[in-house]
Parts: C-alpha cells; structure tokens; sequence
C-alpha cells in the first residue's frame, strides 16, 4: 500500500507540470485527486484563470490561491463549489490587483458557507464586496482584509451586524476610524470575538481600544501598534485585562 501511494503521488506530481496536455482527462478524475493536484499547483503558483476550472469540484472545501495569479474570472468559477469553507487569495508580500468587489460578490453568492477568508493586501476590494460577504456568508469567523486601502467603516458595520460567529478579524493597515470599530465589536459578534488587528489604522484614536476592551470579553489578541493617535489612555483601559492575565498578545506604540 504504501508504494502504491508513492507511485500515486509521483504521478499526481508529474500530471501537475502537464495539466495543459491534459485538460479534458483531469476534469474527469475523483474529487480527490483533484484536491491533491489543486493544492501542488497552488504551492507552485501555477493555478491560473485558465486551468482552475479543471479541478474544481463540488466538494471542495479548501483553497488557497495566495502565490497563484488569479483574477476575478477563477473567482467566478466557483459556481459550483458550495461546500467551499476556506479560501487565500493573496501572499502578503505585494498588493494585489487582479482581485475585485466583482470576484468576491461572486463568490460570496455561489459560496455561503465560507468560514475563513484572507484578502491579504487586495487593493481593488471595496465595501461592496465585503459587505456581500457579511450578508451572504454568515458563519464566516475569520477575517483577513489587512491593506485593503478601500475599505472604511461600512465593511466594519455590516460585519457586526451580520456575523456571529466572527472569532478573529484584521483589518490593519485600512482607513477605518472609531465609529466602524465601535459598531463591530457592540454588534452579534461581540461575544465571539478574540482577536482583532488594527495597527497601523492612523485614523483610531483611544475610543476604537476603549470599545474592544469594554464590548468584548472574550477577547484575547488586541493589536493596535503604529495607530499614532492612540494615547496612553487607550493603555490605561487594558491594565485590568493585563491584570487578570486575559490578554495573550497586545502589543501598540508609545508616541
């Protein structure tokens, strides 16, 4: 059994440097071993809007697209990927600009049970397509849009009124102020809610602390580095939390 396996996965390995040779062949094979070649392409970087839709399934519940340039279009194709719980859509290490509010209202549609989702630095994502998320994906309970520059205080807003179960959200290096903070962490989530990374939001001030502190108490992770109108006052208001050991990481600047 386990040469077999081998002999399995060096078929799977080499079929992955071949996939356009074989384009009619892999859309009939089992679920899978397409989920097998899907993740080997992806580490690759080699799963593009031209061969994603030879791999996908209705079973798919994993996908990370983080090193492979995706646009819009693969997005798309997920029509058939209901049972899709998590997906990467970008690396953290450049922005990303082939990825819209189009492709992710798409997705939000075709895919209602996402429960994680990062958009790693996706520039072109605006509220719109955020906030098809939060009114389409409601089981949705971790969050990543850091360095999504178009984002503002409605995503925020409608995350708290719409998702429940949100455990862990980053939305630093973003234009939110107070008023999206607050107005996620008093909405449905707030009982849920962990951990949150704001830094780097220039426009919080002590108030967008003061409400994860006040509103949230299971909270365990708070980062609020690099937010220079922040002031000792915001550190002040975690002294208790810091007291009784509830905090697992904190970290923010002294200005």
């Amino acid at each position: 059994m386990p040469a077999s396996q081998s002999l399995l996965s060096l078929c799977i390995s080499c079929l992955a440097n071949y996939t356009s040779k074989y384009h009619t062949d892999i859309k009939t094979l089992p679920p899978n071993i397409k989920d097998n070649l899907l993740k080997i392409m992806s580490n690759h970087g080699t799963v593009t809007d031209t061969n994603i839709s030879q791999m996908l399934h209705s079973g798919l519940q994993k996908l990370d697209l983080q090193d492979c340039k995706v646009s819009d279009s693969a997005l798309k194709q997920l029509s058939n990927c209901r049972q899709l719980k998590e997906i990467v859509l970008n690396c953290r290490k450049e922005n990303c600009f082939n990825i819209s509010s189009e492709g992710i209202k798409a997705m939000a549609l075709a895919c209602p049970y996402l429960c994680e989702i990062a958009l790693w630095r996706c520039c072109r994502v605006s509220d719109e397509g955020i906030l098809a998320l939060a009114h389409n994906c409601r089981l949705l309970r971790i969050l990543t849009i850091s360095g999504c520059s178009a984002i503002t205080d409605a995503s925020l807003l409608a995350l708290g009124q719409n998702c429940s179960f949100l455990n862990s959200i980053n939305f630093s290096v973003t234009q939110v102020t107070d008023e999206g903070v607050i107005g996620l962490v008093t909405g449905v989530c707030s009982q849920s809610l962990k951990e949150i990374d704001m830094a780097r939001c220039v426009c919080l001030t002590d108030e967008a602390v003061e409400a994860v502190v006040t509103c949230c108490p299971n909270i365990r992770i708070l980062l609020f580095h690099g937010c220079p109108l922040v002031t000792d006052r915001a550190r002040e208001s975690l002294e208790q939390l810091i007291r009784q050991n509830k905090l697992a990481q904190l970290t923010w600047t002294e200005y």
